[in-house]
């Protein structure tokens, strides 16, 4: 088998297993589609013509973990693999979920039901490719196109219009014409996908080199639960950040709400089910002034915990504001009250007591972060004792 298409040897074994035992085995969908651009796919998804009870008969552990949909997970040598019957689907009356599937022997009518014909690849153990709608085509060209109707596809699974555009920005492809028509034809049914789902894919989009296909996402009315609908917006110098979620969303936030999309940061981070942590230093970053200097930084970094402080050089000139930031930590200048040359216990013996000890620790904090040379023990009880 050709280096390229070489696949995890616990993989391998149940493939082989499978066919041992009379029935097709492949692996199928993104991993195909990865391994065919030269990747490393993150996860392995078999499928087969064996029914669920004849796969679980053929392996020592098995997780019967959607068995009326014909998944069982496959545990061998620490991997866990995803094995699933070839199968068609019937109606899907919440445009998410298959009213109800039946299996086959077919893997062509089993492709025949995925969303993209990058991802309605199969190949078996030989490395032998099943393509019966063009997706290594698709592929050679960068082109993201539907297996058949694209108008049904959405109809079927609005949850795929994303999907599309995030694979879109993750891989470089564009979106051929049929397709993305019906995307916009078809956008008012993504109210019938769940907001988890939707910041799954939105983070998966913000978190690739083209950002901007956030822009395409609020264009098409696709955001419309969650921002107002704009003309443009400019996401394109998201990329420059480090991809770290957070940060990204920072920009991603400042972005929306200078262009008027959002108006209340917090209920359309909330509106999308945030974790609280995303939401906190988000929101506390866009409340604050973006530091100009050395002293400007410190005074920040002393009120903000150090994720906000990130969240918040996401909001300006990254490069120049973190290297401020560094600059400090690798000076050891004093910033934070812990390393003040005083504590509260040597206020206490000036006879400052109370909510005294937390406003002078400040007063001193600030005059410290202004000269760092002053940060002697007898220098601020002297500055102090002068209250």
């Amino acid at each position: 088998m050709n280096n390229i298409f070489s696949l995890p040897p616990q993989i391998q074994h149940i493939l082989q297993t499978l066919e041992q035992a009379g029935q097709e085995a492949f692996v199928v969908g993104g991993c195909v589609r990865d391994m065919l651009l030269g990747k490393q796919p993150g996860d392995y998804d078999i499928c087969t013509s064996a029914l669920p009870e004849e796969t679980m008969a053929l392996f020592d552990r098995c997780i019967p973990t959607g068995i009326a949909h014909g998944t069982v997970t496959v545990l061998y040598e620490g991997c866990a693999a995803e094995v699933t019957t070839f199968r068609q689907e019937s109606d899907y009356s919440d445009h998410r979920h298959p009213d109800s599937v039946c299996f086959t022997r077919d893997i062509a009518q089993d492709l025949g039901r995925r969303d993209f014909t990058v991802n309605a690849m199969a190949m078996d153990l030989r490395g032998t490719i099943r393509d019966p709608y063009e997706g290594r085509k698709d592929l050679s060209v960068g082109i993201l196109r539907c297996v058949g109707d694209p108008d049904k596809r959405f109809r079927e699974d609005a949850l795929r219009m994303l999907r599309g555009l995030r694979f879109s920005a993750q891989l470089g492809f564009s979106i051929e014409e049929n397709t993305l028509r019906a995307m916009e034809r078809n956008a008012p049914y993504i109210e019938h996908v769940a907001a988890e789902r939707v910041l799954v894919e939105l983070t998966k989009a913000l978190l690739s080199d083209r950002p901007q296909v956030i822009g395409d996402m609020i264009q098409m009315g696709l955001l419309n639960r969650f921002v107002r609908p704009v003309e443009t917006v400019e996401l394109r110098d998201i990329a420059d950040l480090p991809a770290d979620r957070q940060l990204r969303f920072a920009r991603l936030m400042k972005r929306l709400t200078d262009c008027g999309a959002v108006t209340d940061t917090e209920q359309t981070m909330r509106a999308l089910r945030m974790d609280k942590a995303t939401i906190y230093a988000v929101k506390t970053a866009l409340a604050m002034d973006l530091p100009h200097d050395i002293v400007s930084m410190k005074q920040l970094m002393s009120r903000a915990d150090d994720q906000t402080v990130t969240c918040v050089c996401a909001l300006g000139d990254y490069n120049r504001l973190h290297g401020l930031r560094n600059a400090i930590l690798n000076s050891k200048e004093p910033y934070a009250m812990s390393q003040l040359a005083v504590t509260g216990k040597d206020l206490n013996g000036l006879g400052i007591k109370g909510t005294a000890v937390g406003e002078t620790l400040r007063r001193l904090l600030d005059a410290v972060i202004e000269r760092p040379e002053m940060n002697e023990k007898a220098t601020l009880l002297e500055i102090a004792n002068h209250r």
